[in-house]
């Protein structure tokens, strides 16, 4: 019968009205956002891995210098990196309690975890800013050790992209402060605290790696092959 019935279909005819449903509000860029930050955390990834790579392989050349292992070497002491980590755990953990209170659209509790968000994370960045002028300090530049030069660049991407994650906050924060629209502001806070998860793991990823003693390096560049 369902053959007949296709068969007798006259779609040049009119077509009886069917039931239109509306999408949901902010459903299809919700989803979207999702879909651009997992495409954004993918190739972010890509990079920290492919200069992961190459970090390991220039480890085995003789004019590298650890900046950990040694007594003297800077990162021997690693209390300034623990700390820093802290600060961006919290900012991490006060993310994650803004989604909370927007969902529950508690507006003094938004704007207190907002406000520690936005205040950890610069926290952060400054912090690594000190670490660098430490570094300089002590004679540690750019030029004068592949070490070194990994360090600034590991950690400066690393900056950059909690900066533009800041931006992507800032921009919520706007909206909500115009808007005062918990719902919409739940949907970006869900993306950012995302972000700041990706870049906590990157981030303890990277304080692993660059604090490895120069025995250490030797041993992971044998298991790799280089």
């Amino acid at each position: 019968m369902s053959l007949f019935k296709v068969l007798a279909e006259k779609p040049w005819l009119p077509q009886p009205a069917t039931a239109n449903f509306a999408p949901v509000p902010g459903l299809a860029s919700n989803a979207a956002g999702h879909t651009a930050l997992k495409f954004f955390i993918a190739v972010a990834s890509v990079i920290f891995f492919l200069l992961t790579i190459t970090f390991l392989s220039r480890t085995q050349y003789p004019d590298f210098q650890a900046l950990a292992g040694e007594p003297w070497q800077p990162f021997s002491n690693t209390s300034q990196l623990w700390l820093n980590s802290a600060i961006l755990l919290l900012a991490s953990i006060t993310l994650r309690w803004g989604v909370v209170a927007s969902r529950q659209q508690n507006h003094g509790q938004i704007s207190v975890a907002l406000f520690a968000v936005a205040l950890f994370s610069a926290l952060f960045l400054f912090a690594q800013f000190s670490v660098w002028q430490q570094l300089y300090s002590l004679g540690y530049f750019v030029s004068s050790n592949p070490a070194n030069s990994y360090f600034y660049l590991f950690t400066g991407i690393h900056g950059l992209h909690l900066l533009g994650g800041l931006l992507a906050l800032a921009r919520c924060i706007v909206q909500f402060a115009i808007g005062r629209d918990c719902a919409q502001l739940n949907r970006g806070l869900v993306l950012c605290r995302r972000y700041w998860d990706f870049l906590l793991l990157v981030w303890l990823f990277l304080f692993f790696l660059l604090t490895l003693s120069s025995a250490s390096y030797r041993a992971i560049a044998v298991l790799c092959g280089f």
